[in-house]
């Protein structure tokens, strides 16, 4: 069976309530998918669906070519990372990472070198004889995914796996993570997490999930620097949204005249402007906008300014000041017209 996922038209309900709203995505073969979103934005509902764990009230859902809409999960060929680890507490590292050969009745004699190769994997293998209690977060977390791979599945699917864990062993799972997808180039994974640094660091594409409806989908690279809409662009990465007015040459914001990528709006329309705070410099530049400083936040190798211009805060990530200036500071901060991105006014939809 080849490994992809499709939804077609998924919608999924409680009750009156649609929980996930008509969702057509595929992923393709041997792809990470992230699905972001904020919490009841559809997201691990979507992942549920895959995993057999929820029926849709309508539309089909696809591993491969196979409709599994109506298969039980043991028969989806899918292995699952949840945010819990869910390890058995009685049974050592390499009977927990065994269990899922056993239940799906794989030959006795195959089952210990499966388990050893799903452990070195994960850089578990000098853990197997463990109990999950002598075991750190991050190690439980391996010997899950070590569980989920050794079935060997076509689908990996991942439900916020690293929330659980502090920043310094995220990071060093997100690097795993990212290995281990370079191994099994083949493995299709869904990936359900609400991080947006975690969604860029490991995705190849990524679904922008709210209101259970598919808002974006793309590269992160396309969602960071050209984002389609508001929710976009404020939920992948930071960005300053301003309300601005089309002109013949640019916009005008707070009465002054920018100069930004051509618009198909007509002159006189309201649209919104975006700048990445990052791409935003203090002191004359193009686009030069005056305000005063209101805050100032200091972040180790930057200093983020938060600037009042015209009754809008503007945020600037500039490299660390030698001196904070202080609140009530006049400064100029400025943008190249390159960096910001013209969005319709209030379109928050996909």
């Amino acid at each position: 069976m080849t490994s992809g996922i499709r939804f077609d038209g998924v919608t999924v309900t409680y009750g009156s309530n649609t929980v996930l709203d008509n969702l057509d995505l595929t992923v393709e073969p041997g792809e990470v998918m992230a699905l972001l979103g904020p919490s009841g934005s559809g997201k691990t509902t979507a992942l549920r669906a895959v995993a057999g764990f929820v029926r849709p009230a309508s539309g089909r859902v696809f591993i491969g070519d196979r409709d599994v809409t109506a298969l039980p999960p043991y028969k989806r060929g899918i292995g699952m990372v949840v945010q819990q680890y869910a390890l058995f507490p009685h049974l050592r590292v390499d009977a927990n990472v065994a269990f899922g050969l056993k239940a799906q009745k794989v030959p006795k004699g195959e089952i210990p070198g499966r388990v050893a190769e799903a452990l070195e994997m994960t850089g578990m293998a000098a853990y197997a004889q463990r109990y999950p209690r002598e075991l750190s977060g991050g190690q439980q977390q391996r010997v899950a995914i070590a569980r989920a791979l050794a079935i060997r599945p076509n689908v990996l699917l991942l439900d916020e796996p690293l929330s659980a864990l502090d920043a310094q062993l995220r990071s060093g799972m997100l690097a795993e993570l990212a290995r281990l997808h370079r191994e099994l180039p083949d493995v299709s994974i869904l990936y359900v997490t609400h991080d947006q640094v975690e969604a860029l660091t490991l995705a190849d594409r990524i679904a922008v999930m709210d209101k259970a409806r598919l808002q974006d989908c793309g590269t992160p690279q396309d969602l960071y620097r050209r984002p389609r809409t508001e929710f976009t662009a404020s939920f992948v990465g930071n960005a300053n949204l301003l309300p601005v007015t089309v002109a013949a040459k640019g916009v005008t914001f707070e009465g002054v005249e920018l100069e930004v990528p051509a618009s198909e709006a007509a002159p006189g329309a309201t649209a919104t402007l975006c700048v990445r705070p990052h791409l935003v410099g203090l002191g004359p530049g193009p686009n030069p906008l005056r305000g005063r400083i209101v805050e100032v936040q200091w972040r180790g190798s930057t200093h983020r300014l938060y600037v009042e211009v015209g009754g809008h805060r503007v945020k600037a990530d500039v490299r660390e000041l030698k001196e904070t200036p202080a609140l009530g500071t006049e400064v100029t901060l400025h943008f190249a017209p390159d960096d910001a991105v013209l969005l319709a006014a209030g379109v928050n939809d996909g």
